[in-house]
This record gives structure tokens, sequence and C-alpha cells, in this order.
């Protein structure tokens, strides 16, 4: 008899902790967020400011309305970040924003609506603009890009790719408004490579192997300007003394 008395007063115990704590997930989910209810992890660059400027979210929101995948595309794409996750939280209370910044290793230049933006790139060659770097992050920057624009990202991912894998130091990629890609090499000086994207690491081989060829001669002391826009008939112009 006791026994079954136990049981029961365990089952209605344990009734009244999850009536309990469901009535208190409830108005959590229910009670609004505001501007002290955010918290930011990950870069100490970006405020509540540049969240709400930079995203719909119209405070205070009740918590549970707070539409966390349409925040983190709206950050990402207009903070220029590697990547966002942003998640509900009952206990604190609130939202937490957790921000993975990209790291710029180049200058870039873009024009918008017949204006220039500064800014810089990252390796897959994403625009940042400024307001979104960290300074620590601009100590060893020596690569400008001029002309970027979104259809221009992957080749830039290639050259710097080469950058690395290759001895090349490359100081000055353009493209011009129609498209046309010049990059400047520190010992190759001007090199042009033109119109063709499909053709650039073909392109970037050859440029390795023109400069380890030069190196041996010290023939690169010469050069004016190299043509690689036909990439299997390279055209090399020196100075004439």
């Amino acid at each position: 008899m006791n026994s079954k008395k136990g049981i029961k007063n365990r089952s209605f115990f344990f009734l009244i902790s999850f009536l309990f704590l469901t009535s208190l997930l409830s108005i959590k989910t229910l009670k609004k967020v505001d501007t002290e209810y955010i918290r930011i992890s990950g870069s100490e660059l970006f405020s509540h400011n540049d969240v709400i400027n930079n995203s719909s979210l119209n405070l205070p929101i009740r918590l549970i309305f707070v539409e966390t995948n349409l925040l983190e595309k709206e950050l990402k794409q207009n903070l220029s970040l590697k990547n966002v996750s942003v998640s509900r939280e009952l206990f604190p209370f609130g939202l937490k924003v957790h921000i993975n910044s990209r790291i710029p290793i180049a200058y870039g230049e873009r024009i918008l609506n017949d204006e220039k933006i500064l800014g810089f790139i990252d390796k897959d060659g994403i625009f940042i603009n400024k307001q979104n770097v960290e300074e620590k992050n601009l100590n060893k920057l020596t690569i400008k890009v001029f002309g970027w624009e979104e259809k221009f990202k992957k080749i830039l991912s290639k050259i710097f790719i080469a950058i690395e894998n290759y001895e090349l130091e490359i100081v000055k990629i353009t493209f011009s408004p129609d498209g046309f890609l010049t990059v400047e090499e520190k010992d190759l000086k001007t090199i042009f490579l033109g119109f063709k994207p499909n053709l650039i690491n073909y392109q970037l081989q050859i440029i390795n192997n023109l400069k380890n060829e030069f190196k041996k001669n010290s023939f690169s002391k010469k050069l004016d300007n190299i043509d690689l826009t036909n990439p299997d008939k390279p055209k090399i112009k020196v100075f004439k003394p």
C-alpha cells in the first residue's frame, strides 16, 4: 500500500515538474528579445548595431519569431562574413550570434554605381568592405586588386592559390571595365592575360616556368611586359637600350 502511494507521489511530482518546465519554456519563447539580449562571439569588431543595421531584425521581437536562417543569410552577405550562426537560447535568454570573419590577403578596389569603393579581398576572391576588417590582419598585405567584380572571384582565388604554391610575387591584379586581366609580377613586370578565365591555371603555370627560367640568367631585368593572351604563343617584350 505504501509502495503504491510512493509511486503516485513520485508520478504527481514529475507531472507537476513537467508542467512547470513546459510553462517556463513557453513563457521564455514568448518573451521579447531586445538589444541587451543579443550576445556576439567570435569577433570583437561587430556590435549589436551592426547586427541590427545589416539585417531585417526588428526589435523588440518575441524569441520564437526570430528567423535565424534569414538572419544568418543577411549578416553573411551584408558584413562579408566567412560564416555566421544564429541560435535562440532560453538559458541564458536571448540570441547568440557567432561570427567567423574573413581574413584579407589583398587590398581591393571596386566600382559600384560609378563610385570607387576601397576594401580588401580574401583568399576566396570575396570583396570585404574596409569597415568589416580587423586592423590586426592588415600588416602583411602586398597585393592590390583593381576592378573587382563578383564574377572575377574564382579567377582571383586561383591566382592566390598559385601564389601560395609557386614562387610568384604578384603585386598587382587589374581587371579592366570590359574584363581584360593584367597582372604585375615583381620580377616579370607586366603580364597580359586577357579575356579567357578558363586558361588561367595554364597561364599561371607558364608564368611560374618563365620566372624559374629567367632567374637563372637574370634576363628578367630586361623585361618590359609579357603577353600570354595566347599562352601557346607567348610574346615577350624587352627594354631597348
